[in-house]
């Protein structure tokens, strides 16, 4: 029964106090606000980012099939 009383003592004590200090941030309004072509430009940036490596891979599946062993 001691060893649960202490168990139950540290968990409390645990979850009390956090671990790691939370940090202070808050969000503003922005100080200069972005265009909508501004926008569209970084939305396209975006796409072509994250679509072009797979669409040059998708292009080009023929050649790596025939390169094989």
């Amino acid at each position: 029964m001691r060893g649960f009383q202490g168990a139950a003592r540290l968990l409390v004590t645990a979850l009390r106090t956090p671990r790691v200090p939370r940090a202070g941030v808050t969000s503003k309004p922005p100080e200069h606000p972005l265009s909508a072509a501004e926008q569209a430009i970084a939305l396209s940036v975006m796409a072509v980012c994250f679509l072009g490596p797979t669409a040059w891979i998708l292009a080009h599946v023929h050649h790596y099939r025939s390169h094989g062993d």
